[in-house]
């Protein structure tokens, strides 16, 4: 009998080639209607699972919840199941001027500002997605005519730690153009077990805008940062087509 994963409650038998890994377990019910043969595989904790075709390509859809350390873990136990290829489609708040609601940053690169990442491996370890899967979620974000600036995001452990405005302040100085809570775990650890990782951010926070008022209407189904996150489904669900022809 295969073993089954003590997290994600999945084993090899379930597994597809490619992964999304979104953050919030409702997600999945947005991700579901670009698939076909949809199975629902397991929910334990904060890892919801789904699997289905997405243009005859088998994906899968894992949420990992908040912060690096479950995404670590998600990262870890798919890979030991087979999975190959994991896209992070996510949400972060701007950390430049002219990122606008529902832009997506396509991370080429993240500062190591949380605690799971350090726990593997030397800060000089860098967080890096694959080239070749960054390149293909560029070329799918730009046959979209997805709104898109790739670049540099900070990964951190909490959004209400004392000094922030000014940390986000440093971080903007430095060129980095937005920060979420997952992206350099996703990064290392991908890195270290052999798995092409890539991370699509969403912004749902302007920078040095309130961010309780953009939150507070981030369901609004009409609004940017709702295309914005229709968007980065697509544009990784089309990576992964991409990356799979290149593989056959």
């Amino acid at each position: 009998m295969a073993e089954i994963m003590p997290h994600i409650r999945l084993s090899v038998g379930q597994a597809a080639p490619y992964a999304l890994l979104p953050g919030d377990p409702a997600r999945l019910d947005r991700i579901a209607p670009y698939l076909s043969d949809v199975q629902e595989l397991a929910y334990n904790r904060e890892y919801r699972s789904i699997k289905g075709l997405y243009h005859g390509v088998p994906v899968m859809a894992v949420s990992t919840g908040i912060g690096g350390a479950s995404a670590a873990i998600a990262v870890e136990e798919l890979s030991r199941i087979g999975v190959r290829g994991m896209i992070r489609i996510g949400s972060c708040g701007a950390l430049r001027k002219g990122i606008g609601l529902g832009d997506l940053i396509l991370v080429n690169g993240a500062v190591r500002d949380d605690g799971a990442s350090s726990s593997y491996v030397d800060s000089k370890y860098p967080a890096i997605p694959d080239t070749e899967l960054l390149i293909a979620c560029m070329d799918s974000a730009k046959a979209l005519g997805a709104r898109t600036h790739v670049g540099i995001a900070r990964s951190h452990d909490s959004f209400y730690i004392d000094h922030e405005e000014e940390i986000c302040a440093y971080w903007s100085g430095k060129g980095v153009l937005g920060s979420d809570m997952e992206t350099a775990a996703v990064f290392v650890t991908g890195g270290l077990r052999g798995v092409k990782t890539a991370s699509i951010l969403n912004t749902v926070v302007e920078y040095q805008e309130e961010l309780s008022e953009q939150i507070n209407s981030y369901t609004d189904g009409e609004s940017a940062m709702m295309r914005g996150e229709q968007l980065e489904i697509l544009t990784a669900l089309d990576a992964f087509v991409r990356l799979n022809q290149s593989e056959s």
